[in-house]
């Protein structure tokens, strides 16, 4: 009782082609490839999108006030 004869074995096979049909095995195994290729590029566009945060990005010039100059840093130099 414990393996299955060939007749338990084509029941089954009988049973899963009714279920799938002709060409329905195809159509998952094409969404399912799709999926995969959507998901590996969903990564590669995570990794595009860390490699451009890591990137350094320029930074603007702000003009500031010069840096006032002390008065003992000016005696210094008369001596």
């Amino acid at each position: 009782m414990g393996s299955l004869s060939i007749w338990h074995w084509l029941i089954v096979i009988v049973v899963v082609m009714l279920v799938f049909g002709k060409g329905r095995i195809s159509d998952v195994m094409g969404d399912f490839a799709k999926g995969i290729k959507s998901f590996k590029k969903g990564m590669a566009e995570d990794d595009q999108a860390a490699e451009a945060a890591k990137a350094p990005r320029p930074v603007e010039h702000q003009p500031s006030e010069p840096a006032p100059v002390s008065p003992v840093a000016r005696d210094t130099k008369t001596g």
